[in-house]
């Protein structure tokens, strides 16, 4: 009989409860074997209580979907909270739920304006963020748009690639991947995301599918400084771009016999600056340093020429614009090993600190990829 009442109650961690037979209620922690629930009051107690002591109340709108099991004879997926309660009743009484209470309905996904525009990333959860040396991770796809987004997530071995996991996550949701060790993290030096979105029952904007490959900097996972709040998570995270505005990421993966070839190459040609610009219409310069945006054909051209490069190009635009006062500019440089990034802010300290202002660009424009000056 326990297990039947457990079946429709449909509970998880995260969600809000209270308790039947004594005031009180909170938030859902863990599970204690399989009756019980470690229920958080707002005293912040941890309260094992019976999971037939307690009727779900709120569930989180970025509730987890979990990787699928195995399906439950009869399971109540979908229910509202009068139903819940109607059949819990029903359990307690020890009576038998009316045999048409079938459940046809299941609540639409709420969709925001901003929503309309694909956001797709891939972040990486500590376990225990005070013990960054020796936690174990989870990985998750988060969907920040109105789309369902069918995926495959995988893991590349040599010139070859194995499927993790492949399912849909559903529109402004988060899809827990798998957890590992840090034993496992040489298996995402090189990960892929392919995808394609869509929308049910109604029209929807075309989006293209696309194949995200990421280079995953596994160093990261040993310095508690990469963690950072995010909006998706309570605690931080690694988050990276699969999709950010309905643009894939264009993060590309080198490998180590190519980038060694690269090395020796010279430049044979001069090269003329053009740097991508674009004006917001609050006024924001917008400076893209990706190198692909600056230059045409970088074959011949060594890592090192490359920095300088998109160095120059820095320099230049804040000599454009240093008569300015009040010029707001954004110089996109990306995340990759934060190589540019470091030393954009040291040219800042040195040259220019007496000129203008700095600090992170806004997060949910530009992700951890760019650096925003004020010229004063």
């Amino acid at each position: 009989m326990l297990n039947e009442k457990k079946q429709f109650l449909d509970m998880k961690i995260g969600d809000k409860v209270r308790f039947l037979s004594e005031v009180g209620g909170g938030i859902v922690k863990g599970f204690q074997g399989k009756n019980l629930a470690l229920v958080e009051d707002e005293d912040g107690f941890e309260i094992p209580m019976p999971i037939t002591e307690c009727v779900v109340i709120e569930t989180d709108d970025y509730n987890i979907k979990r990787k699928p099991q195995a399906p439950q004879p009869e399971a109540v997926k979908e229910m509202s909270k009068k139903e819940q309660e109607k059949r819990y009743a029903a359990t307690m009484n020890d009576e038998e739920p009316e045999e048409n209470l079938d459940i046809t309905y299941k609540a639409k996904p709420i969709e925001t304006k901003e929503g309309e525009k694909l956001n797709l990333f891939l972040a990486f959860v500590p376990q225990d963020i005070k013990a960054i040396s020796s936690s174990s991770f989870e990985s998750y796809i988060v969907n920040d748009s109105n789309y369902y987004v069918r995926f495959s997530y995988l893991s590349a071995e040599g010139k070859n690639w194995q499927m993790r996991v492949t399912d849909v996550v559903e529109p402004n949701m988060k899809f827990l991947l798998e957890e590992f060790d840090k034993d496992r993290l040489n298996e995402m030096e090189h990960v892929a995301v392919q995808f394609f979105a869509y929308k049910e029952e109604k029209s929807f904007s075309l989006k293209p599918a696309a194949t995200v490959e990421l280079r995953i900097d596994t160093v990261k996972f040993y310095k508690l400084h990469t963690f950072r709040d995010s909006d998706f998570f309570e605690q931080p995270a690694l988050v990276y771009d699969i999709v950010r505005n309905d643009v894939p990421e264009k993060q590309v993966y080198v490998e180590a016999e190519d980038l060694q070839k690269v090395f020796f190459q010279k430049k044979d040609t001069e090269q003329v600056l053009q740097p991508q610009k674009k004006e917001h219409k609050n006024g924001i310069l917008e400076v893209d340093l990706h190198i692909n945006e600056l230059l045409d054909d970088t074959g011949k051209m060594s890592s090192g020429e490359m920095l300088n490069y998109q160095l120059d190009v820095f320099r230049k635009t804040l000599e454009e614009y240093k008569n300015k006062k009040g010029q707001k500019i954004v110089f996109i440089h990306g995340k990759g090993d934060g190589v540019l990034r470091n030393a954009i802010l040291g040219e800042l300290k040195a040259k220019y600190k007496d000129r203008c202002s700095y600090q992170d660009a806004s997060f949910r424009e530009y992700g951890f990829g760019a650096t925003l000056v004020i010229i004063r």
